[in-house]
């Protein structure tokens, strides 16, 4: 078995690796496959202190992603952690990055997606009483769907019994995370995806004009909202493509997809790095050119 994960391990290294010599030159690299769990953030910072103490350390960091989500909160904190040591910080998604996962990519000054990667609507996922994780925003729907009936005297009596047995605590911490998505991502957005966006490039009455403060942050602002609209998505996994990113949500996205040397190179450690967590029931992935945890 020791043999078999060496070789594993070695095999990773060196597609990391190569898609940093061939592709990413100035980037140092990590790959992260698995939920975002708050006891995985601490294998993301040992990947993270080697490279950001390696002799050959490069100036920025590209993070291939590829998550269902998990928590707001440690994704702030893996931004603050990955900040402390890069001044830039990329993205690239080969397949999914949902949830907490496009929360995280929207802190990156770069996003790479090909025609067949997808972020997700920002439902934050949370802890329901029996520790199982569940989107947040499906219940507040519910929750406020049944209130309105309430309002209007149109409670069944099986509704009536569901809205009694709600837990208050619970909808408190469901609103609160809900919150924090949302505020997060347009933090980020106007911190770091908008950093280089100083001129207008689009609307017609404002080419060449400069861009304020303000303009980013009301674009972060919409961008918040539509990703947070559930009504919108009508589902916690809606994968949406990066087509829908630049046309609907005028999402400025990096295509790799008409690059095919970069696409064989991220396509076989993607489905190698999917194969291993199958056959070798691991949770979490994380892995650079230095150590696979």
């Amino acid at each position: 078995m020791n043999n078999v994960n060496g070789s594993v391990d070695t095999f990773l290294k060196f597609r990391i690796q190569t898609i940093q010599e061939e592709h990413f030159k100035d980037h140092d690299i990590i790959a992260y496959y698995g939920p975002i769990e708050f006891w995985a953030k601490n294998l993301f910072r040992q990947q993270l202190e080697s490279c950001a103490s390696s002799e050959d350390r490069k100036p920025r960091l590209l993070i291939i992603l590829q998550t269902g989500g998990g928590s707001a909160e440690t994704v702030e904190k893996m931004v603050e952690m990955s900040r402390n040591f890069y001044g830039c910080v990329d993205f690239l998604v080969p397949d999914v990055a949902m949830s907490a996962g496009t929360i995280w990519c929207m802190s990156g000054n770069k996003i790479y997606m090909d025609y067949s990667s997808s972020l997700g609507p920002i439902d934050p996922q949370v802890r329901n009483s029996e520790g199982k994780w569940v989107p947040a925003l499906g219940y507040l729907d519910k929750c406020n769907e049944l209130i309105e009936k309430s309002h209007a005297e149109q409670l069944s009596n099986a509704e009536l019994v569901m809205l009694n047995n709600l837990d208050l605590a619970s909808l408190r911490n469901y609103e609160q995370a809900r919150d924090l998505s949302v505020s997060l991502l347009k933090k980020w957005l106007v911190e770091f995806k908008f950093q280089d966006w100083t001129q207008h490039r689009t609307a017609p009455d404002k080419i060449g004009e400069p861009v304020t403060t303000q303009e980013k942050q009301e674009r972060a602002e919409e961008i918040a909202r539509i990703l947070s609209d559930n009504n919108r998505w009508h589902s916690h996994s809606r994968m949406i493509s990066m087509k829908t990113l630049q046309e609907e949500l005028r999402l400025e996205v990096d295509d790799y997809s008409n690059d095919t040397e970069l696409r064989v190179s991220i396509n076989m450690l993607h489905d190698f790095c999917m194969d291993y967590l199958h056959k070798m029931n691991k949770i979490v992935l994380v892995g650079s050119k230095h150590s696979v945890i």
